[in-house]
């Protein structure tokens, strides 16, 4: 793959942005990276690993043409990989001046844009008129910090041309990357966003004290409600809810330890604030945004929505100030 000319950008430098960087090094004789923080940029240059993510990943400088001009990088790709965090999104996607209709652009944001309540792939499908043939979507199951240590992990690539996700799958997929292949592009790239609200309330349960018996029936009461939520709100396509993409991404992100929504929840649970949890936490738990959006689009439904208790346990818990104790002594009776 080495030889290839194609020419591809990450745009992040957040923890998933650089295990997307350094699975593309593996394959790629350079890369384009556009981080937002000329410190990240100047810090890379000399110590050639991101300051403050996955730090023990060493990368080759010649490898990596590293710009915070937006628009220097995107000319540069033929393939634009997104992995910035959805509430900052919108923001950098108005920054870009150059024509983006004839890239392949694929969203590795794990979130909803909040000022528009859409996903990624439906954002620019709308404002940029971006046609989704030349839309994708990097879906896990995948911890970054996994991918740092080289463990055997899987990706799934969702894309309307298989040729796409080919090419993709060929530029991620290494000893320790194993990729399979979607067409269900908006549908895991929605399974993305609610596991992490689902990992919130796993979370939440660890904090409160609830034990593993607990866990087990939540989780399975969440991977059918993100059906009914996704047939309800996405499309009614059949969809086999069992697939990597779907479940295996919601267990590693309700059970990890690397889990960045779990430990937001689990500090719920014990007691902090959100914005105590918040400001403590480095890094952005993405579930907390897509609690309020994909509260609000559902509610949008009015008769017609999905039956969602356990989003709207966690959205009133983030969002109403209600006790997490109590919210979750009338969730647990409606789990079965």
């Amino acid at each position: 793959m080495k030889k290839t000319k194609h020419k591809v950008a990450v745009l992040g430098s957040g923890s998933w942005a650089t295990a997307i960087v350094k699975m593309l090094t593996e394959n790629l004789d350079e890369v384009g990276w556009y981080v937002r923080s000329a410190y990240t940029k100047e810090h890379f240059k000399l110590h050639h690993h991101n300051p403050k993510y996955l730090q023990q990943v060493l990368f080759n400088p010649e490898q990596i043409k590293i710009s915070t001009d937006i628009n220097k990088i995107v000319s540069y790709a033929d393939t634009v990989i997104i992995a910035i965090p959805s509430a900052f999104v919108k923001a950098e996607l108005d920054k870009i001046t150059v024509d983006l209709k004839g890239k392949i652009i694929f969203s590795a944001v794990k979130g909803i844009i909040p000022e528009t309540l859409l996903i990624l792939g439906e954002h620019l499908k709308k404002y940029h008129d971006i046609s989704e043939k030349n839309l994708g979507v990097i879906a896990g199951p995948c911890h970054a910090e996994e991918v740092a240590m080289e463990r055997l992990s899987y990706l799934t690539i969702g894309a309307k041309r298989k040729s796409v996700a080919k090419q993709m799958s060929d530029m991620l997929g290494s000893w320790f990357i194993k990729t399979t292949y979607s067409k269900d592009v908006f549908g895991i790239e929605w399974a993305a966003v609610l596991k992490n609200v689902y990992a919130i309330a796993a979370g939440i349960a660890h904090g409160l004290g609830y034990g593993d018996n607990f866990q087990a029936v939540l989780i399975s009461n969440a991977i059918r409600e993100m059906k009914k939520f996704i047939k309800k709100n996405v499309d009614k396509r059949k969809r086999n809810i069992d697939n990597s993409a779907y479940l295996g991404d919601l267990l590693v992100t309700a059970y990890s330890i690397f889990s960045r929504n779990r430990t937001f929840g689990s500090m719920i649970g014990k007691g902090y604030t959100v914005r105590s949890a918040m400001a403590e936490m480095r890094m952005v738990a993405e579930g907390y945004y897509a609690a309020e959006s994909a509260y609000k689009i559902n509610q949008d439904k009015g008769d017609k929505k999905a039956k969602t208790p356990i989003i709207d346990t966690v959205y009133r818990i983030l969002y109403q100030n209600a006790q997490p104790k109590n919210e979750f002594v009338k969730l647990s009776e409606k789990l079965n």
